[in-house]
């Protein structure tokens, strides 16, 4: 039993020591802009966190909070740091809550595209021409339209009652051929490998050559495309709520926020109404594009090189 212990504990030191000896890793830290990026992220999620344990999501997203017309439109305070909007709602908590929406629907939407591209790319590279053709030429097609145009047309054809989710799906099947393409080139790279060959010829089995051997080997790009996207993924659903095809009216998100200040409290000069949200919504993507492009750098430091 004690030596199951000292062994758990050797493989868990090496484990670390291989971790922290990891150029990818050693090289990241070294990135001051990466790591104001995870701070950045780190923050966000530890408020989405909060704000969905703590705070009702009912009683933030009432119409009307209060019946005394002077809790209207109330400028940045004490009591209410962000202000609040017509409805005397405190834009504080509605912000902090819209955190949750952006990294719940982010990570549903990068994580459901991510999975589809990969597996759709890797089949590609893998099997005959006929199967590349047929699945890259289908990307190329939903890459010919601008990303949120096509989104704005897929989720015109799902039911309204889906509310964010058909933004959700909708963005899905936008990013999708992005990662196919990605990882269809990184696969090609991979096969060129001897040690395809002799695994195939071990009698390696189709799905085993194609997840323990090719997948693995295209998650570079694929991590760095994630970081990225996972930013503008929340900028196009914020994008879908601003203009009426997101979220239900009423509910905290970043986009409806924007969407209610600009109309009713913007051009009325109640600039608290969409300022905030606006606010919170781009240093997110910050965050998100600082790390991803310090991820890219730490991963091919030749292209950073080119870049300075």
């Amino acid at each position: 039993m004690s030596t199951e212990t000292v062994d758990g504990r050797t493989d868990t030191r090496n484990a670390l020591q291989r971790l922290r000896a990891s150029p990818f890793l050693s090289e990241l830290l070294s990135n001051r802009l990466a790591l104001i990026g995870i701070a950045i992220i780190a923050t966000m999620v530890a408020v989405a966190l909060y704000s969905r344990v703590t705070m009702d999501v009912g009683a933030i997203s009432a119409s009307q909070l209060s019946n005394n017309p002077a809790d209207q439109f109330l400028s940045p305070r004490a009591q209410y740091p962000f202000g609040t909007d017509i409805q005397a709602r405190g834009i504080f908590d509605r912000v902090l809550y819209g955190a949750w929406y952006a990294m719940q629907f982010g990570t549903v939407t990068v994580g459901s595209s991510t999975v589809l591209g990969v597996t759709l790319g890797t089949i590609a590279a893998y099997y005959s021409e006929l199967t590349d053709n047929v699945i890259m030429r289908t990307m190329d097609v939903l890459l010919a339209f601008p990303s949120l145009l096509l989104a704005l047309a897929l989720v015109a054809i799902l039911p309204e009652e889906w509310g964010l989710w058909r933004a959700t799906l909708a963005l899905t099947l936008v990013y999708t051929p992005r990662f196919a393409r990605v990882v269809r080139g990184a696969a090609l790279k991979v096969l060129e490998d001897e040690y395809i060959e002799a695994t195939e010829a071990l009698g390696a089995s189709d799905p085993r050559v194609l997840v323990r051997h090719i997948m693995p080997n295209t998650l570079a790009p694929i991590t760095v495309q994630s970081t990225l996207n996972f930013g503008l993924a929340i900028i196009d659903l914020a994008a879908l709520s601003f203009l009426g095809f997101g979220a239900e009216p009423g509910t905290p998100t970043w986009g409806i926020m924007l969407s209610q200040g600009v109309d009713q409290g913007l051009l009325s000069g109640y600039w608290w109404w969409s300022f905030f949200p606006g606010l919170f919504l781009a240093v997110t993507v910050l965050g998100f594009n600082l790390l991803g492009d310090g991820m890219r750098d730490a991963l091919d430091p030749r292209m950073r090189e080119a870049v300075d």
